[in-house]
């Protein structure tokens, strides 16, 4: 069986992976794959146009799950997975390494819009690949659950929801006011914080959802949302997620 290891690599560090396996030449077919293709489809075609025999199941869920897509690439010895931040164009086969689609595909000039919340901290900002154009952070006064019971805590719990909601009122304005001249040149926008708090947020400030067409599935994984933040966040919306084989 072969090992298999999974990881996330930045923007920068994959461009250098994607050398080495073409300067390496440890790999001799690449099959591009946009997202919705089925699983038994997918199977299929890795073991005709790859020659792989048997499929990792890992690979065929993987590319299943992805909302956007796959390339593969394939040596003796070693596969590979990419799961890019960004949509696959179109599908393609090439019987040698064949990074330059990989290549394109992180060199697009997307408009991204980033929308960051964490109870007590915001940060909003529009992106032009990974030119920060304007942004807005922010803090505000939420406090953290009371963990006793009892009518107090009660009166406190109802306090705390009304705090939530003036909190996620501003951060709303503060969205509407960065992404509103960009509406239709956006690509993407981009959610961070803790899945909860983003959850509820989205679900008051219904402007947001004259988005939803054009809201990513990932939940960027910021710890402090402030301007650092931003830049953490960029970065991580272009990371891509590599799933590898070693041996037969």
């Amino acid at each position: 069986m072969p090992s298999l290891n999974r990881y996330n690599l930045s923007k920068l560090k994959l461009l250098r992976l994607l050398e080495e396996l073409k300067a390496g030449s440890v790999v001799t077919g690449t099959l591009c794959l946009p997202a919705g293709a089925p699983e038994p489809e997918t199977a299929a075609m890795l073991e005709s146009e790859l020659n792989m025999k048997p499929v990792p199941p890992e690979l065929t869920n993987s590319l299943a799950e992805s909302k956007t897509g796959g390339i593969v690439f394939w040596g003796s010895h070693h596969w590979y997975l990419v799961i890019p931040p960004f949509p696959v164009a179109e599908e393609s086969f090439s019987k040698t390494c064949e990074i330059e689609p990989l290549h394109r595909l992180l060199h697009q000039e997307l408009m991204l819009g980033l929308v960051m919340v964490r109870l007590g901290e915001y940060g909003i900002g529009i992106f032009k690949g990974e030119k920060l154009l304007t942004s807005k952070v922010g803090t505000g006064l939420v406090h953290a659950r009371h963990r006793q019971g009892g009518s107090s805590a009660h009166r406190f719990e109802r306090h705390r929801e009304k705090q939530m909601e003036t909190f996620f009122t501003r951060v709303c304005q503060h969205a509407r006011e960065q992404l509103e001249r960009y509406e239709r040149q956006l690509d993407f926008i981009l959610y961070g914080g803790t899945r909860e708090t983003t959850r509820d947020f989205r679900k008051q400030c219904t402007y947001l959802s004259k988005f939803d067409k054009k809201t990513s599935d990932r939940l960027l994984n910021v710890r402090d949302i402030n301007q650092a933040g931003l830049t953490a966040g960029i970065q991580e919306a272009w990371s891509s997620q590599v799933i590898q084989w070693d041996g037969k």
